[in-house]
């Protein structure tokens, strides 16, 4: 099989991911106003093209195998520069900054929530003082398993939020830097006589497993007896008298008056957060703006 042969063109990449999200050949063949044989002629001839099977035949549907999760991914991402393909040329044409309005089209990000809230509007908003043809679309992710890295990688994020950890490094294809370290503080209720008597409330989020070898490292930290949904459950709660928490200053920007807040020290844990992007993406005008934005 010669090289061209195994490329696959734009058509079979939309039908492939098609599949990979809806389930089946017959809801694919809706999404895209196709016939179900159509659908399934063109995925095995990909597969073919490919030298893998993408997809497992059931009679519920068709579910990905391991290959067709990174051909979807793979077919997100290739699809994605075909759309910025328009608005990276007129950015060229009109002197390679896009300034003035001349760059145009929708920038995704994903974003844990308390980077959501706190982290990327100001960025947000002089990007589109900047560049006000630039319509940012922000999907609010768990940062828990692959979390916002993940959705980049997927091809469903041209840049994500992530806490990033300086021992495990970035996912393997993904670019990326730090752009706050925050340390973290032992929060309680205001007033409380003796805080670390109090029950430990925590979140799956909250931080990751170098983290963790600061906290089994502190006998004073009890076991979390309480787990919420997310941090702003965590500091309503301690808020409440019910527990005490510890958490990253991100976290501690909706920190009200019922909730005081006492420093850990310079050996206390600190949290690493940055974007993570493509390389692909990484030269994209819009991506590259967000980023200087990011960083200021």
């Amino acid at each position: 099989m010669t090289a061209r042969q195994a490329e696959l063109a734009p058509h079979e990449l939309r039908i492939l991911l098609a599949v990979a999200e809806t389930g089946g050949f017959s809801a694919a063949a809706a999404r895209l106003g196709l016939t179900q044989s159509a659908v399934s002629h063109s995925v095995r001839g990909s597969e073919a093209k490919v030298g893998a099977v993408l997809f497992e035949r059931g009679r519920t549907g068709a579910v990905p195998t391991a290959a067709g999760e990174r051909a979807a991914a793979l077919a997100r991402r290739i699809l994605r520069m075909y759309e910025v393909l328009g608005a990276e040329v007129r950015a060229a044409a009109a002197g390679g900054s896009g300034a003035d309005g001349a760059l145009q089209g929708v920038l995704r990000i994903a974003a844990f929530r308390s980077a959501a809230l706190h982290l990327l509007p100001p960025a947000l908003e002089r990007l589109a003082a900047r560049h006000p043809g630039i319509r940012a679309e922000v999907r609010v992710v768990r940062e828990v398993g692959e979390g916002a890295a993940g959705e980049v990688v997927a091809g469903r994020a041209d840049l994500g939020i992530a806490t990033l950890d300086p021992a495990a490094g970035l996912p393997p294809g993904l670019l990326g830097g730090v752009l706050v370290q925050e340390a973290y503080a032992l929060v309680h209720p205001a007033g409380h006589a003796d805080p670390k008597s109090l029950p430990l409330l925590d979140w799956d989020e909250n931080c990751g497993s170098y983290t963790r070898e600061w906290w089994r490292s502190q006998d004073w930290i009890p076991r979390a007896t309480v787990k919420a949904e997310d941090d702003g459950m965590v500091l309503t709660m301690v808020g409440r008298g019910l527990g005490m928490a510890i958490m990253p200053e991100l976290s501690l920007r909706e920190a009200g008056n019922a909730v005081a807040v006492t420093g850990l020290g310079p050996s206390g844990p600190v949290r690493n957060v940055g974007y993570v992007t493509t390389p692909e993406s990484a030269s994209t005008v819009a991506v590259r703006a967000l980023i200087r934005e990011l960083r200021q």
